[in-house]
């Protein structure tokens, strides 16, 4: 007797998902509400857990297929079934006169990459039958690729190609293309992107912030912080303060457009941009500004912990007032960041840099940090843009004022 697995339910308004991986294979043995599939939505992935246990049975679409919520997916057979590593891998399906010779990014088999790990492979040139997972079920991570590609014994590097992909080649030089279709996640990362410049009369205003007495605080009390509640002493926490009080001086830039109307709040829902296998990823920070520093540095470190394992909850990526996204993690000196509709303003932080500043008349090296901040012009006059930023930059460089609300 066959049981089906469906689409679930995805949240509020989302009617449809792109199928981003196969985490189970015809043949391998699936216990009760463990996961088959990851589906990619338009803001996180999400696993579908098996309704019942036994065996995993035909796939109905492949991956890259758009399904629909309550579309059927695969079904689950009765019985015990085989081990997954012990599953017959499925022939690939390309393109290529030589289908029968096993692409390095193979979709098939009981490992199955993930696209993430597909495109890893691919740059990084790393034969995947070499590479020993560390993943559910022995799959390979992104981290697992990265980790082989940097020991001296990797694998040879392979040609790149792959089932999912159209390359263009040419035949006399060797030079090849690959053709990756977006995930849905990057759609729509392009679509609301796009659609802020087109909408909002965005502006960028910046300043820059000596870091000095933030630092001196951070090293100071690092250990003690960590040992108490159990968590890293970061920057951002400072940065979420900061900006929450500048927020209730100038509640423009908390605010947000709705038609002819501006809608104020009086909370703040502090969104912060964070890495994902998939792309940046906006989680929010929920009344921010009535939380600790430590309270604000533990919120953050589960969103990125959860945002790598691609374990975020489509609720916690809703909203948002405000948002602050840190470049600096990756090096950048200045960006003008773009707004995150429908909210009017977003702050972006930049790489620390010792450089030399004035200082009581004298010349003296500082660490220095570079702030953007843009904005929706409609909302926000260049007068309130400019005194936001003065007020986070006073508070960073005196955090005492944190601490006094002041």
């Amino acid at each position: 007797m066959a049981t089906e697995v469906t689409v679930p339910v995805l949240g509020e308004s989302i009617t449809e998902a792109t199928l981003g991986e196969w985490l189970k294979q015809p043949g391998d043995a699936v216990a009760v509400d463990e996961p088959i599939a990851s589906l990619e939505t338009d803001k996180v992935s999400v696993e579908v857990p098996s309704p019942v246990a036994g065996v995993m049975g035909a796939h109905a679409v492949q991956v890259g297929d758009t399904v629909q919520v309550g579309a059927m997916i695969a079904t689950i057979e009765s019985g015990a079934g085989a081990p997954a590593q012990a599953a017959a891998p499925q022939p690939a399906v390309t393109e290529s006169p030589k289908a029968a010779e096993p692409a390095p990014a193979s979709d098939d088999g009981p490992a199955a990459l993930s696209p993430s790990v597909r495109r890893a492979v691919l740059e990084h040139g790393v034969d995947p039958a070499t590479v020993k997972g560390t993943g559910k079920d022995g799959r390979i991570t992104k981290d697992d690729v990265i980790a082989a590609a940097a020991t001296p014994a990797a694998a040879p590097v392979v040609a790149p190609t792959a089932p999912v992909a159209s390359p263009s080649v040419a035949q006399s030089t060797g030079r090849k293309e690959e053709r990756v279709r977006m995930t849905r996640l990057r759609q729509t990362i392009a679509k609301r992107l796009k659609e802020a410049q087109n909408t909002a009369a965005m502006l960028t205003t910046f300043n820059d912030v000596d870091m000095t007495a933030v630092i001196e605080a951070r090293t100071k009390y690092k250990d003690l912080f960590e040992k108490k509640h159990g968590v890293r002493l970061g920057f951002m926490g400072f940065f979420v303060k900061a900006a929450c009080m500048a927020l209730k001086d100038i509640p423009s830039v908390n605010a947000s457009i709705d038609g002819e109307d501006i809608v104020y709040h009086d909370y703040a829902d502090i969104s912060v941009a964070v890495s994902s296998p998939g792309g940046l990823v906006v989680p929010v920070i929920r009344d921010a500004d009535q939380l600790s520093v430590a309270a604000v540095e533990k919120t953050i470190g589960d969103f990125g912990k959860r945002a790598k394992d691609g374990t975020l909850k489509m609720d916690e990526m809703k909203g948002g007032t405000f948002t602050i996204s840190n470049g600096g993690v990756f090096g950048s000196l200045m960006s003008t960041p773009i707004i995150n509709p429908p909210q009017s303003a977003v702050l972006g932080l930049h790489r620390i840099e010792d450089r030399a500043v004035v200082v009581d008349g004298q010349i003296v090296i500082r660490p220095m940090m570079y702030l953007a901040l843009s904005y929706d012009h409609r909302l926000i006059d260049g007068r309130e843009a400019v005194t936001f930023l003065v007020a986070l930059k006073n508070a960073i460089e005196d955090p005492t004022r944190i601490l006094i609300d002041l």
